[in-house]
């Protein structure tokens, strides 16, 4: 029922995330393999022509014969049905969809289409009755300015209400105003009593933010290990910032469970997949050093480069290094100047790769700087 604004204390929450996960191995600060470890040749297709083993119970290709009798007319194999004449097959036709039988909320439908003030009309008086679900949407138009003037005191009012009527969503967005005091008075105990109902109802964001307060609450690994039942949850609904939590988690704390241990990689590819940048970062250094699965550097380097256009000042430093000594790549001087440039414009040093940018000539100079302008400038 609320925009993806509702959810901005999750990316706010990340920095929480930082700072507890200190406890635990920097991966990203390590420096990349050096170029002659570990590169594994790549293989060719696996077919039963170059010695491959053949499944049971098949046979070798037979060579050629030029010995052997043509077929006889009769023994001509079937042509069986041909793809073009199946292309203009009529498809079967679709199960009838299952009557709609629910109570249709119009007022949530003009939110959804952007008729805000159509909204506001229909979802006030209900509010005003008692409704939850009116209330937290009155809340959401205020709090935005949605076709009306922003009010964040009268929907902070609203999202009160709606919390006591047990909508999940307005205890997660009630516990947050507590929690800040903004407009009423700070109540932080209440804040966490209504965050973990809003959580244990199955709010995501309330999941991965109550699992924040269990942490910060009890620094280090037994704090994690009571977040980790939320982080789950949460990650399990698509919240990437409890994804990345994960996955550091299932590789780092002593006691997981193996079988979680060996999804940590599986949960960081999904933060990354998801846009999470320092989950991004993270997924190349795995992959490039072979931290929770095997190696595999074309695609350590695609996640880096990913990563550095994404903004991601340490991902640039480090992808500088992979171009310097092929890994995962060919060497390129210019490339891995630029984004050295960019990384030290951004105030991140490494004396080595200073050294590296000192022994270009002039000319290649001047096109990294070029490439680095150019980059900033787009």
């Amino acid at each position: 029922m609320l925009s993806r604004s509702s959810l901005k204390l999750s990316r706010v929450a990340t920095l929480v995330v930082a700072v507890i996960l200190g406890v635990l191995p920097v991966r990203a600060e390590q420096p990349p393999a050096p170029a002659d470890e570990g590169i594994v040749p790549k293989r060719g297709r696996i077919t039963p022509y170059n010695g491959a083993a053949l499944p049971e119970g098949s046979e070798k290709p037979a060579k050629s014969d030029t010995n052997a009798k043509p077929r006889k007319a009769e023994e001509k194999p079937s042509g069986g049905v041909n793809i073009i004449d199946r292309m203009g097959a009529e498809l079967p036709a679709l199960p009838a969809e299952k009557p709609f039988a629910g109570k249709v909320d119009e007022a949530y439908g003009a939110f959804q289409r952007g008729y805000y003030l159509t909204a506001m009309d229909l979802a006030l008086p209900r509010a005003q009755l008692g409704d939850p679900a009116a209330q937290t949407l009155v809340a959401s138009i205020l709090e935005q300015g949605l076709g009306v003037a922003r009010n964040p005191k009268d929907a902070a009012f609203w999202y009160g209400q709606a919390a006591n009527n047990g909508d999940p969503a307005a205890m997660f967005k009630y516990a947050l105003i507590l929690m800040e005091g903004r407009y009423v008075k700070r109540d932080r105990k209440a804040a966490d009593e209504l965050m973990k109902k809003a959580a244990d109802l199955g709010n995501a964001a309330a999941q991965f933010n109550y699992g924040q307060t269990l942490v910060a609450d009890a620094p280090g690994q037994k704090g994690l290990k009571a977040a980790m039942p939320y982080y789950e949850k949460a990650a399990e609904q698509g919240i990437a910032d409890a994804q990345y939590a994960l996955s550091q988690i299932y590789l780092n704390v002593e006691g997981i469970d193996d079988g979680k241990r060996a999804r940590a990689r599986e949960w960081l590819a999904r933060a990354a997949r998801a846009g999470y940048d320092t989950a991004q970062l993270d997924m190349a250094i795995w992959l490039i050093e072979g931290i929770g699965g095997d190696r595999n550097l074309d695609e350590g380097f695609a996640w880096m480069k990913r990563a550095a256009e994404g903004g991601n000042v340490v991902a640039q430093n480090r992808l500088a290094h992979l171009l310097v000594n092929a890994i995962g790549t060919r060497p390129d001087p210019i490339e891995a100047a630029k984004w050295y440039v960019l990384s030290r414009r951004a105030g991140l040093k490494d004396d080595a790769l200073e050294d590296f940018y000192l022994g270009l000539n002039d000319s290649q100079q001047k096109s990294a700087l070029a490439a680095a302008n150019k980059f900033r400038s787009s």
